[in-house]
């Protein structure tokens, strides 16, 4: 009897230790494909958009737009819903600009200056000099500007 309860212990350790083995083997593989689909999410351009880089059509290049735009905050914030920023970036010259919007069917918008400060197209004005955004003809986004 006492032969019986150790080969039920050994068989009953080697079964525990064997589902540990597959866990631990499954574990690394999980491990090493999360590794090789990191930065496997590039677009067209090559941007990595996991680690915050879209293109440019400004610039012709990959940026992080939130390191290299101005932000600007919706106007109409609506209670319990995330605020969600449009950005702005400013060709070197300033006679471009490109719009980052949120949830826009096109990536980005580029307007050309059409005044002092002023760039704009049909459906968009952007106001350089009070930082204010105006889609169809409304204030729809404002950047802080003191």
């Amino acid at each position: 009897m006492i032969e019986m309860n150790r080969l039920a212990i050994v068989v009953i350790g080697l079964m525990l230790c064997s589902a540990c083995g597959e866990r631990a083997g499954n574990s690394e593989q999980k491990d090493r494909q999360a590794a090789e689909n990191i930065g496997a999410d590039q677009d067209e351009h090559g941007c990595i958009g996991s680690a915050g880089y879209t293109w440019s059509k400004l610039k012709n290049d990959c940026i992080q737009i939130f390191n290299a735009g101005f932000r600007l905050n919706p106007v109409a914030i609506q209670k319990d819903k995330e605020v969600t920023s449009a950005f702005v970036l400013m060709s070197d010259d300033q006679s471009r600009i490109e719009l980052f919007l949120p949830d826009d069917d096109q990536h980005s918008i580029l307007l050309n200056k059409s005044g002092d400060l002023i760039y704009g197209n049909d459906s968009c004005r952007y106001d350089a000099k009070k930082s204010v955004l105006y889609l169809k003809d409304q204030v729809a986004y404002k950047g802080n500007v003191e």
